[in-house]
């Protein structure tokens, strides 16, 4: 069967005018539609925030759970029925703050979970306090005098956790945001997806820079699997290996040409340089977009269903009634 976006919509949004929940929210359903999962093939889970609404404007099943157990939930729902499409939403406080021991052990576990981080690096529910992915020095209801804290970066911490996929994308671009949700869906395990979105309210402006396609172009860069490392407006920037690190450099310059250039593995198992591009900051380095990692490895619940075939296989019984008959039995007359 054939399906549409409207085929996963049900409810009518409650968020801010202009909160990036909205644009995500439509780049799901699409890329659902392009899926083509059977909307009673697939559970929605969330935890508590304001991205956790999200399973209410999904025509499939859903789950509003309680603050940081999204993953956790998440995982019981996998294993129990795995014929089942689980995505996972959260937050930046939900998911890596209260929930960040569940969303390390999902990831080390490889749980087949489409876990979604819309990062906005705010507490918006609560009203403005800074978050675990506040940068430093950032002025909130919490932190009136600036956050003395470092914050996590979200790929490393997935990356640290034996992470296989990870990808990002920006609220505000559908086609980023669809091809990543749809690459998110084909990988079997963990997977990752880091979305950038400004809170209207209490931190607008945090991802100015590349929340516009002119900001983007300049800004950004697409990765794109066996694709050399190339960004800019007109494309006259790419990326180059210096020492340990990276390096931007201007094609034509000192006899620089494409084939100088870093070409984008994601499937390559050593995550060292995956990891450097999933760090760059700007405005030295452009912020990279797209799936950074994408590694096969086996998945929890496949291992669960094999290894209690395995054991039921060396299991002299097979159901209740074979288990009584394995002890001596008598008849009480």
């Amino acid at each position: 069967m054939q399906y549409t976006a409207n085929d996963y919509k049900a409810g009518q949004p409650r968020w801010c005018p202009g909160c990036g929940d909205h644009a995500f929210l439509a780049s799901l359903h699409k890329a659902m539609a392009e899926i083509g999962t059977n909307p009673d093939d697939i559970a929605v889970i969330s935890g508590i925030g304001c991205s956790s609404r999200l399973p209410y404007y999904m025509n499939t099943y859903g789950f509003h759970t309680i603050h940081g157990r999204a993953a956790a939930v998440a995982t019981g729902v996998k294993v129990a029925n795995p014929k089942l499409t689980v995505w996972q939403i959260s937050g930046d406080g939900d998911g890596l703050a209260i929930g960040g021991n569940h969303f390390i052990h999902a990831l080390r576990r490889n749980i087949n979970l489409n876990m979604i981080l819309l990062n906005n690096r705010i507490y918006g529910l609560t009203k403005g306090q800074y978050s675990p992915t506040s940068p430093r020095g950032f002025v909130s209801k919490s932190s009136p005098y600036g956050t003395v804290e470092d914050p996590f970066h979200p790929a490393e911490l997935a990356f640290g956790a034996r992470g296989q996929f990870f990808a990002r994308c920006v609220a505000t671009d559908a086609p980023g945001s669809v091809e990543v949700l749809t690459a998110a869906a084909r990988h079997k395990g963990a997977s990752v997806v880091e979305v950038l979105q400004n809170c209207v309210i209490f931190n607008n402006g945090a991802y100015d820079s590349i929340y516009t396609k002119e900001g983007r172009a300049k800004n950004a860069i697409y990765l794109e699997q066996g694709k050399p490392m190339i960004f800019g407006e007109n494309g006259e920037f790419g990326l180059m290996q210096e020492g340990f690190g990276l390096k931007v450099v201007r094609l034509g310059e000192n006899g620089i040409t494409e084939k100088d250039l870093l070409v984008h593995d994601a499937h390559c198992a050593d995550n060292t340089l995956q990891l450097k591009l999933a760090l760059m900051e700007g405005p030295d380095f452009p912020i990279a977009l797209g799936v950074i990692r994408d590694v096969e490895a086996p998945s929890y619940e496949e291992a669960v269903e094999a290894q209690i075939e395995e054991v039921k296989a060396k299991k002299p019984y097979h159901n209740f009634a074979e288990l009584l008959a394995t002890n001596d039995t008598w008849e009480v007359k």
